[in-house]
């Protein structure tokens, strides 16, 4: 469990200074790829599921 959670936020760390750098490389959405699958596999998933459930269905009931 320790070592998924240090993975996790090395990946995010990662992730971050590539989005501010503002060059996202093929190497650099490898890694935010890499983050997401670890994210899916900690405890935080559900959460995050339920989240974007919601903004996903907050958005599908907008009408133009």
């Amino acid at each position: 469990m320790a070592i998924s959670i240090s993975c996790v936020l090395l990946l995010a760390i990662l992730a971050i200074i590539f989005l501010r750098n503002g060059a996202l490389k093929f190497s650099h959405a490898l890694i935010c790829v890499l983050l997401g699958f670890s994210l899916a596999g900690t405890s935080m998933a559900p959460t995050i599921h339920e989240g974007l459930a919601a903004t996903a269905q907050i958005v599908s009931s907008l009408r133009p």
